[in-house]
């Protein structure tokens, strides 16, 4: 119950960071997808459940508070968390040269996925200018932050696993 709620803190701390504070410190109009950062990190510390259902509730804030279609962009996010957690039977927490490598990939495919289904459909063809402008870019800045929130979501859930593991042997 207490990995619950403190992961729908995470989630909604997230999102308000990313649509209010990281609103005003974009770069060029672009701000990191923390919403990526939750998905990945769960999604590959927990598995693929876990990285489903995150996705699937960051995915719908994004469409409920910002997006065209709802269900878009919790798809799209699901399928993200739910890859990721293919990688969790490889993960080790001291290394972080996988987790930056995931939510890089994440990010990109996220914004290909996005230009392709949003953009390319309605006949805008130019996905170069898209790329280096928007796409690139933000994967850019999503990695910087993902330095500083990274090993907060991984301490809170080492923390969390911990607590489950002693409180589980109490019963056995």
């Amino acid at each position: 119950m207490l990995r619950k709620i403190i992961v729908t803190v995470f989630i909604f701390v997230c999102f308000i960071l990313q649509c209010s504070v990281f609103s005003n410190l974009a770069f060029a109009g672009i701000i990191p997808n923390l919403m990526i950062i939750l998905t990945s990190s769960f999604g590959f510390m927990r598995g693929e459940e876990e990285g489903l259902l995150i996705g699937f509730v960051c995915g719908l804030l994004c469409d409920v508070f910002s997006g065209d279609f709802l269900g878009f962009y919790a798809l799209i996010m699901m399928y993200i968390g739910y890859l990721n957690g293919k990688f969790s039977r490889i993960f080790y927490p001291e290394d972080i040269k996988l987790p930056l490598a995931l939510i890089v990939v994440s990010d990109i495919s996220y914004g290909v996925l996005c230009y392709s289904l949003l953009f390319l459909l309605r006949g805008r063809l130019n996905f170069p200018y898209y790329f280096t402008r928007v796409i690139l870019p933000e994967a850019l800045y999503t990695i910087v932050i993902t330095m500083f929130l990274y090993p907060l979501i991984l301490t809170v859930n080492q923390k969390l696993e911990a607590k489950e593991k002693r409180s589980a042997q109490k019963f056995v």
